[in-house]
């Protein structure tokens, strides 16, 4: 298998092959910067940083234009929105961590925790069912462990150690979401996009950092981290895509947002258009005790999004 290149919407250019379209420029805007210092610092103590793409106007113009050539490519129709649940997801689960001097293990999941994060998971997703592979006696399969300190703290969008963990670990990645959890770097996560898959599916999945699990670190201790970024590999943009402009984030049901929202204030509008910041939206930058849900809209865009994108690993009911 070959490495996986940096992902798009971070660094570069993807080129992908179709009739319609041909190239999606990344995004020009990377992830707010993370210094040495903040990177030592644990989780509490940083805002929600996630290392998913930040992507300009004309951009989002391009990847939309590039989702409707594959629609009409691959001649799959639109989901229907009034569906209630379109089918299972199965996932797998690659616990990497590391032991200190002393011998203590950091990063090391149970499963139980493991198991917890994914219930959180089918929570926030109505119409979609996420579930570890198992066997006859209902034991997950699909939860792995790798003790690897270089991945555990090297891991980063485009780095070489993802690159390293994701080719060795992943399992084929047209028939499974694959989550990684490692130390994080500052960023509380990072995931794929679904137009990339065909490009480049050794890169595609969802890493998140270990302490962001239910029971984990304070504010980003419910395990909405996961929720934000599988939000991403379905195919939703942030809230606060293109601010206060008229792209935004291609969901016409969620109020236009200037700027991320950090904490869990109780009102704030930032956009002259009507309704208020979706402060409460998985979508967003704010606390794990802020975000509660998905919009009909963002559901209807998730189901198109992995219809058309991730069909080979959906579980029909």
């Amino acid at each position: 298998m070959n490495q996986g290149s940096i992902l798009v919407g971070l660094t570069g250019a993807a080129l992908l092959a179709t009739s319609a379209l041909t190239f999606i420029p990344a995004p020009s805007a990377k992830p707010e910067a993370v210094s040495a210092a903040a990177r030592a610092k644990p989780h509490a103590l940083l805002p929600r940083l996630c290392g998913s793409g930040h992507f300009t106007d004309r951009e989002v113009d391009a990847i939309e234009l590039f989702v409707q050539a594959e629609r009409q490519r691959l001649g799959r129709r639109l989901g229907d929105p009034q569906a209630q649940f379109i089918g299972t997801i199965p996932v797998a689960f690659h616990v990497i961590y590391t032991v200190d001097f002393f011998g203590n293990s950091i990063g090391l999941l149970t499963e139980a925790e493991v198991e917890a994060q994914i219930a959180v998971l089918n929570t926030a997703f109505p119409n979609l069912d996420f579930d570890l592979v198992r066997d006859a006696n209902g034991n997950p399969t699909s939860i792995t462990y790798t003790n690897n300190s270089n991945w555990f703290y090297g891991m980063a969008p485009g780095s070489a150690a993802e690159a390293q963990a994701k080719t060795a670990l992943r399992w084929d990645p047209t028939r499974y979401l694959n989550v990684y959890t490692c130390q994080g770097g500052g960023l509380l996560g990072w995931a794929t996009f679904p137009w990339e898959l065909r490009r480049n599916p050794t890169n595609d999945g969802v890493v998140i950092a270990f302490d962001t699990i239910p029971g984990g670190t304070p504010p980003y201790d419910e395990g909405d981290t996961l929720v934000h970024e599988v939000g991403h590999w379905c195919g939703l943009y942030h809230t606060f895509q293109g601010g206060c402009s008229r792209v935004n984030d291609r969901v016409a049901d969620t109020p236009a947002e200037a700027t991320p929202n950090y904490g869990c204030p109780t009102f704030r509008d930032t956009c002259p258009a009507a309704g208020a910041d979706p402060i409460d939206n998985y979508m967003d930058y704010s606390d794990d005790v802020c975000l509660i849900r998905f919009s009909a809209g963002q559901e209807t865009r998730m189901n198109n999004m992995i219809n058309i994108f991730r069909q080979s690993a959906l579980i029909a009911p």
